[in-house]
């Protein structure tokens, strides 16, 4: 039986949780469901291959990972699965500001690709996750195209109280 969940949210750490719970919120703004789990590539290496072998079999068509420090998961996920991985680099306690982590997601050697986001940027990453997923469903694309008017009637908003 597989997994109702599309969308895997998974981090290096709980402390990562503030950060990365913004991209739950973006799927959950478009009906999508999330799957949020902790996943060390450092501390549980075995688990952590374990969980991206499996994940299409589970049902998830989209990884966010959000790392911060080495900033090693979303790459070391995107090369135990084909689903498409997006890195979020998170500003950590043991990194530096989280370029560390922003540079270590960004530069994937050839042939491994991570879509990477900004540093603390997961509420993108959901948005990301969102788009991808709408390339297969009609009705998810025209909720993000609910949601762009949306964005531009604040901007509207913005102008009009200048």
């Amino acid at each position: 039986m597989s997994s109702p969940y599309k969308v895997a949210i998974i981090m290096g750490s709980s402390s990562d949780l503030d950060v990365m719970r913004a991209a739950s919120e973006a799927l959950q703004h478009f009906g999508v469901k999330v799957q949020e789990q902790i996943v060390s590539a450092h501390r549980t290496p075995q688990g952590m291959l374990d969980f991206a072998k499996g994940a299409r079999q589970s049902g998830i068509q989209v990884i966010i990972a959000g790392a911060g420090g080495a900033a090693h998961l979303p790459g070391m996920v995107a090369s135990a699965t084909t689903l498409p991985v997006i890195g979020v680099p998170v500003k950590s306690s043991n990194s530096i500001e989280g370029i560390d982590s922003l540079l270590s997601i960004v530069q994937m050697p050839k042939g491994i690709p991570v879509a990477t986001m900004a540093i603390n940027g997961a509420y993108n990453a959901g948005l990301m996750a969102v788009r991808i997923l709408a390339t297969g469903d009609e009705s998810l694309s025209l909720k993000l195209e609910e949601y762009e008017l949306s964005l531009q009637e604040k901007v509207k908003k913005m102008n009009e109280g200048l």
